[in-house]
C-alpha cells in the first residue's frame, strides 16, 4: 500500500495515533504528527512511498508537534523529538513540514552508520551516479533538480548513501528541497513540479519542496554504480565550464562532505578512495541552468556510446 492508497481520514488517524510507518529508500519512519501542515505535506510528497504494517519495525520513531505551554496559543513553535527526545530548537509554527524533512536528514546522517553518507546530492543516467558534494548556497539542489527533471534519475537531492563494501549509491528518494530564488527558478524551469507550500523566513531563508518523482520512488531498490563526482558552483554571470578535477582533490572533497567518515575509519577511507578511482572528477561552474543540464547531457551520452 501507498500513502496515496490511504483511504480519507487514514492518514490523519495514523499520524494522530499509532504513526505512520512510512517507507523511504532503505529505511522505515514511524512518523507522529497532528499538525494539518505536516499531514498536507506527506500527502502531496510522499504519495507514492509504501506505507509498511503498523506492527512492523521502524527504524526512526519521530514525531512533529507542537511545543506545549502557554507559548502553544500565544507564538506557536514546533519540536522535532526522536524516541521521544527533542533533538532540535523548536522553530516557528508554520514550518512543521520543513521541521520534519530536516529532522529525517539528521536521523539517517547522525544514525544509519550503516552507509558511508555524504552531504550531496546524487542522480543516475546509463547505470551510472552522478555525485554532486557541495556547501549549501552552491546550487547544489538548483542543478540536481534541473537535472532530474531533463532524464536523469533522482537518488537524492541532499545525502549520498554508500554502501561500504561495493561503493554502490544507495537511492533515498525524497522531496527536493529548494531555497530562496531557487524556487522561481524551479518553477520556469519544470512548470510540472509539484510545489507545496512556501515556508517564509526559515532559519534558511524562503524554502519550499516539490515531490520526487514517481519513477524515482518505484526504483528505490535499484543502486547505481559510480560515475562521476562533479564539485558545482553557482556564479552569476559565470560561463558555464566543466573542468576536470584531480582524484587527490576530489578525495578530500569527499572526506570534508561526509558526516561518519570518522566512524567508519580505514573502511571508510578505502570506500571513498575506490569511489573516487572509479568516477570522473570535475569542477562545474555555471549561472545559466539549461546550458549545465546541455553539460550533464554529453557526459550522460559519452557514457552510453562508451558502453555501447
Amino acid at each position: 500500500m501507498r500513502v496515496c492508497d490511504l483511504a480519507p481520514g487514514q492518514l490523519q488517524h495514523l499520524l494522530g495515533g499509532s504513526g505512520l510507518r512510512l517507507r523511504t529508500g532503505p529505511f522505515v519512519t514511524c512518523i507522529r504528527s497532528s499538525l494539518d501542515e505536516v499531514r498536507d505535506g506527506v500527502a502531496l510528497h510522499y504519495g507514492q512511498h509504501p506505507v509498511e504494517s503498523d506492527d512492523g519495525f521502524a527504524d526512526f520513531e519521530v514525531a512533529v508537534d507542537r511545543k506545549p505551554g502557554l507559548r502553544r496559543w500565544l507564538k506557536p513553535q514546533v519540536r522535532f523529538l526522536v524516541d521521544g527526545e527533542d533533538i532540535f530548537t523548536p522553530l516557528p509554527g508554520d514550518q512543521g513540514f520543513p521541521m520534519l524533512e530536516w529532522g529525517l536528514n539528521w536521523c539517517v546522517s547522525g544514525l544509519a552508520h550503516q552507509y558511508l553518507t555524504l552531504h550531496a546530492a546524487v542522480l543516475e543516467r546509463e547505470g551510472g551516479a552522478l555525485i554532486l558534494p557541495a556547501p549549501s548556497g552552491s546550487g547544489k539542489s538548483t542543478l540536481c533538480a534541473g537535472l532530474l527533471f531533463n532524464g536523469w534519475r533522482l537518488l537524492s537531492d541532499e545525502l549520498t548513501l554508500i554502501e561500504p563494501d561495493t561503493c554502490r549509491i544507495v537511492p533515498l528518494p525524497r522531496p527536493v528541497s529548494l531555497k530562496n530564488a531557487s524556487i522561481d527558478v524551479i518553477r520556469a524551469f519544470a512548470p510540472q513540479a509539484r510545489f507545496g507550500a512556501v515556508v517564509e523566513e526559515t532559519l534558511k531563508g524562503r524554502v519550499a519542496h516539490f515531490s520526487p518523482p514517481h519513477d524515482a520512488v518505484s526504483r528505490a531498490d535499484d543502486r547505481a554504480a559510480p560515475g562521476w563526482i562533479a564539485l558545482p558552483r553557482y556564479v552569476a554571470g559565470a560561463a558555464t565550464n566543466l573542468q576536470p578535477l584531480g582524484k587527490g582533490r576530489a578525495m578530500m572533497r569527499l572526506v570534508e562532505s561526509a558526516f561518519n567518515y570518522n566512524i567508519h575509519a580505514r573502511r571508510g577511507f578505502a570506500a571513498l578512495a575506490d569511489l573516487v578511482e572509479r568516477s570522473d572528477c570535475f569542477e562545474f561552474t555555471y549561472s545559466s541552468l539549461d546550458e549545465a543540464v546541455q553539460q550533464f547531457e554529453r557526459l550522460a551520452m559519452a557514457r552510453a556510446a562508451g558502453g555501447a
